[in-house]
């Protein structure tokens, strides 16, 4: 009878776990998962990394959720860059969608062949050359700008590394995370980013170098309050989501949650790392109740 009973609550915590990754993963990667999956994964070819470069470990670990809303909010302090998003990228209007082409051309520059990693980078160069105008002060940008293609690359380098190193439960070595730093720098210089950092030092000074021109503009306080505040998520899934902005909110600098009003007394933070390490541990969990071949999608 005992036996019976442990059967059944193993098979009610598997199809949950399986349920909860399928529901991660159509968020993420779209309907078209699966064609996507195939495509990265399965296509034949000579690809840049392997399964033991940093870069390879940091873009499929669960920890790159939280780093991703870092990385929204980091990037959108620099106007020029926060201009190009609003005006050019309706993320409000297809949120999911956005999520989903970064998603799949993040894995597909890191997982899949050298071929199609280039044809993706080729897409978005010709998508940014299209992308251009002036920011809330009336000073004209360009998303082809080598200098703004660095701070964009430099803000999610700096985001998914920490976020890594805060909730994956298997950090980098200090060889490792500069290792990353120079492996993520072939996708943006391909992209046409200019000095871009080798190193989790060049990486910091840049980051430092960028903060006289960074403000948190009207575009980017809105653009932090639909990620924070309005999440386009039903509210049966605004719990979890909001573990994940915790922890994403927690990793970045203090300076950054300042400039974008973000209140931030002391037990706050504490309870942010808390969440996002919970946050991430579900996320991983669920992904690893995947039952085919899939569960690396993008």
């Amino acid at each position: 009878m005992r036996d019976g009973v442990t059967a059944k609550v193993d098979d009610v915590i598997q199809t949950t776990q399986q349920r909860l990754g399928e529901a991660l993963r159509s968020r993420v990667a779209g309907d078209e998962a699966a064609v996507a999956a195939a495509r990265i994964w399965r296509s034949p070819g000579l690809r840049w990394f392997t399964p033991d470069d940093p870069i390879w470990i940091v873009t499929e670990d669960a920890a790159m959720f939280p780093g991703g809303i870092a990385s929204l909010l980091l990037q959108s302090l620099h106007p020029g860059a926060m201009a190009g998003v609003a005006g050019h990228s309706g993320y409000k209007g297809d949120p999911w969608g956005r999520l989903q082409r970064t998603s799949t051309y993040l894995a597909t520059v890191t997982f899949g062949t050298v071929d199609d990693a280039e044809k993706a980078i080729a897409q978005v160069r010709d998508i940014h050359e299209r992308v251009r105008g002036k920011d809330h002060r009336g000073r004209p940008y360009r998303a082809s700008d080598p200098y703004l293609l660095r701070w964009v690359h430099v803000a999610e380098s700096w985001s998914f590394l920490m976020s890594h190193q805060a909730y994956s439960g298997r950090p980098l070595s200090r060889q490792q995370a500069d290792r990353y730093v120079d492996q993520s720098r072939r996708s943006a210089e391909l992209l046409g980013a200019t000095g871009v950092p080798r190193s989790v030092a060049e990486l910091e000074d840049q980051l430092e170098s960028y903060r006289p021109e960074l403000e948190a503009s009207p575009a980017a306080r809105e653009a932090a309050a639909f990620l924070l505040r309005k999440p386009p998520l039903p509210l049966i899934a605004r719990p979890g989501y909001g573990l994940l902005a915790a922890g994403g909110v927690a990793v970045l600098p203090q300076w950054a949650r300042s400039e974008l009003h973000i209140p931030w007394p002391r037990p706050v933070g504490l309870m942010a790392r808390t969440a996002g390490r919970v946050g991430t541990g579900v996320v991983r969990w669920g992904m690893a109740g995947l039952t085919d071949d899939m569960r690396r999608s993008p």
